[in-house]
């Protein structure tokens, strides 16, 4: 039988979720708070206890987010001691399944496996948000039941990671684009104040424009200072070179 005929989860909150992550991509956003809303999107769609996301940064894994608040410890944890689940999920690229973490050697994540007893977590999952050869996170899944996480769990989650991925990298871009931008405009206003500087100075001394911001470059080379600055002092402060 299909295995999509076996869904653990709720195929139209996942396809709504989906939907609403989509459209909140062609916007500006708060990767923090949309990966909190993912993580509990997360939860619902495939009703686990709870859920979270973790980022690879600087070799490490740092905790985003978790849902419901107290899973922060387990995250918490594996960025601590950089063991557990999620982070074999980043370190491998791999997904990595747990389906009763009572059935697993105690040694192998000790400190993750005490953590995940007092919280009453059982079964976990890490799905690593993956782009070409980088993993650059994982989604974290906790149930406090064991789950024999389903090939629908799996991809649904997946489907999930990628989103996850996709505003990691969106938001890269409008970072960098707004940078641009800015750097754009601060040309463009340098530009203005520089024209305007050299009409003052052309007519202040009766010179061609081109003199004037000949001596206005060469002023500010003798003072160790930017062009645009000896510029804007002259029209806003008055000087005179």
């Amino acid at each position: 039988m299909d295995d999509w005929n076996l869904m653990t989860y709720d195929h139209g909150l996942f396809l709504q979720a989906l939907s609403r992550f989509t459209r909140t991509l062609l916007s500006p956003y708060d990767v923090d708070v949309v990966l909190g809303e993912l993580a509990e999107n997360l939860t619902d769609v495939l009703g686990l206890t709870g859920s979270g996301v973790a980022l690879a940064t600087e070799g490490s894994l740092q905790t985003v987010t978790a849902i419901p608040p107290h899973l922060v410890d387990l995250e918490q944890v594996q960025q601590d001691t950089q063991a557990g689940p999620c982070v074999e999920a980043v370190q491998t690229g791999t997904v990595i399944a747990v389906a009763d973490l009572r059935q697993e050697p105690a040694d192998r994540w000790p400190v993750y496996h005490a953590t995940a007893e007092r919280l009453g977590m059982i079964a976990v999952a890490g799905i690593p948000l993956r782009l070409n050869n980088q993993t650059l996170g994982a989604l974290n899944m906790y149930d406090a039941h064991p789950r024999d996480w389903s090939a629908a769990d799996i991809e649904a989650a997946s489907v999930m990671a990628d989103m996850a991925t996709g505003y990691l990298i969106n938001a890269s871009k409008l970072n960098q684009q707004q940078q641009v931008n800015q750097q754009l405009q601060s040309a463009l206003d340098s530009r203005a104040i520089i024209e305007q500087a050299k009409g003052v100075i052309a007519t202040a001394h009766g010179i061609s424009v081109n003199d004037a911001f000949e001596r206005i470059r060469r002023h500010a080379r003798n003072h160790n200072a930017k062009v645009k600055d000896a510029a804007a002092a002259i029209v806003n402060l008055g000087m005179r070179i």
